[in-house]
C-alpha cells in the first residue's frame, strides 16, 4: 500500500427500515440490498439514521471538524450532525449498557470479588483512502464530550506493521498492508492488555513520513474509558495455530465495530486525489519516503499510484478487507461524493 499521511492536523429504530446483509456484494463490489431474505442487520437510509440522534447537541465547531478530517475527505457539520452524532449517542448507550451488565456480573459473583470496569473497545475498519481515520478521529472527539467517558484514546494498527528491514527480509514490501505484514500477535496482546485493565500499555509508533516504525518511540495508553482501534484488517478472524487450534483474534476484544464501505471504483478516485495532494504537500519534505515522486511529472507519479492501487491496495481490499465487512456491528456506506448514504446496524 501507499501508506501515506492522512493529511489531518491531527434504541428504537424509526422510519421504514429495510434489512440487508453487508456481507453480500453485487458485481460492482457494493453491498447487495435484496430485501427478500432475513439478515442480522437493519438497513437505514441517511435520513432514518439522522433522526436517531434525538436531541444530542453538536459539540464540535466547523474549525474543529476541518482539523479532524483527512486529506481528500469531505466532512462538514451536516455530515457530523447527521451521521456521527447518532453514532456517538448509540455508542454512549452501549457503554452504559456494558456498565449495567458489569453490575449484574458483580451481583452474580457476590463475595468472589467485584469486577473492576475495563475499557470499552471500538474497532474501525475499511480500505486505504476510504476515510476510516477521519471516522476514528471524529468518534474520539465526540465520545470524549460525553461525561460518562471523557478519556478516549485512539491507536492505528500502522505501529504494528513489521519494521521495513523485516518486511524486506520476509519479502513482504509489496504486501505492506496485507494481514501478514503486521505483527498480529503483538497487536492482539496490546488490545488484550487494555481490555484486561492494565494500568499502562505501550504500542510502537509509525511515521508516514519515513514509511516505517520510529525507533525507540512508544505510545503509552493508561486505562482509557474507551479505546478506538483503527486499521485495514482489524476485523480479520484469528488464524489457527500451528497445532490447528483456533486462537483468540483482535476483533474478539471489540465491544463494537464499524466498517467504512464504498465502491472500489470510488475509493480508487479518492486514493489518486489524495496522492495528488500529498505530492504537493507532505511528499515535498526532503525526509519523505515518497519525495522522489515530486521529481517526476505528475502523470508519471499518478501512473505509479494507479499501479500501486491495482496491484496492492485493490487486491488487499477485495481479498482481505471487504470480506470482513459482515463481521462489523455497523456498516457505514459512502457514495461517490464521500457522503454517507446508508447504514446497516447489526441486530441484538
Amino acid at each position: 500500500m501507499i501508506d501515506s499521511p492522512s493529511g489531518s492536523a491531527n434504541g428504537t429504530v424509526q422510519g421504514t427500515a429495510r434489512e440487508t446483509a453487508p456481507g453480500k456484494t453485487s458485481g460492482t463490489g457494493a453491498p447487495s440490498r435484496r430485501t427478500s431474505e432475513a439478515t442480522p442487520y437493519v438497513d437505514l437510509t441517511r435520513a432514518e439514521w439522522s433522526a436517531l440522534r434525538d436531541k444530542t447537541p453538536l459539540p464540535l465547531t466547523a474549525e474543529e471538524v476541518e482539523r479532524l478530517q483527512g486529506l481528500g475527505d469531505v466532512i462538514d457539520l451536516d455530515e457530523v450532525r447527521d451521521i456521527y452524532l447518532p453514532l456517538s449517542r448509540l455508542l454512549n448507550l452501549y457503554v452504559q449498557a456494558t456498565s449495567g451488565l458489569r453490575g449484574a456480573l458483580n451481583t452474580f459473583l457476590g463475595e468472589r470479588g467485584e469486577q473492576r470496569g475495563t475499557p470499552f473497545v471500538i474497532g474501525v475498519a475499511g480500505s486505504v483512502a476510504v476515510g476510516k481515520s477521519t471516522v476514528a478521529r471524529l468518534l474520539q472527539a465526540l465520545l470524549a464530550r460525553w461525561p460518562e467517558h471523557p478519556r478516549v484514546e485512539r491507536i492505528t494498527t500502522d505501529g504494528f506493521l513489521y519494521p521495513m528491514e523485516e518486511l524486506k527480509a520476509r519479502g513482504l514490501m509489496s504486501r505492506k498492508g496485507f494481514p501478514e505484514s503486521y505483527d498480529r500477535r503483538a497487536l492482539t496482546r496490546f488490545v488484550a492488555d487494555i481490555k484486561a485493565g492494565k494500568e499502562e500499555v505501550t504500542a510502537p509508533v509509525y511515521s508516514h513520513l519515513i514509511y516505517d516504525r520510529v525507533p525507540d518511540e512508544q505510545l503509552v495508553v493508561r486505562r482509557p474509558d474507551i479505546l478506538i482501534v483503527e486499521g485495514l484488517n482489524v476485523l480479520q478472524p484469528a488464524l489457527p495455530g500451528k497445532d490447528g487450534r483456533t486462537r483468540v483474534g483482535l476483533a474478539d476484544y471489540f465491544d463494537f465495530s464499524v466498517y467504512v464501505d464504498a465502491r472500489p471504483e470510488d475509493i480508487e478516485g479518492w486514493y489518486l486525489n489524495r496522492f495528488r495532494k500529498l505530492r504537493q504537500t507532505a511528499f515535498q519534505n526532503p525526509d519523505s519516503y515518497f519525495q522522489r515522486y515530486t521529481q517526476v511529472s505528475e502523470e508519471e507519479a499518478l501512473e505509479y499510484a494507479r499501479t500501486m492501487w491495482r496491484t496492492i491496495n485493490r487486491v488487499n481490499l477485495l481479498e482481505n478487507v471487504a470480506p470482513t465487512r459482515g463481521r462489523a456491528t455497523l456498516v457505514v456506506r459512502k457514495g461517490p461524493d464521500h457522503k454517507v448514504q446508508r447504514l446497516s446496524l447489526r441486530k441484538l
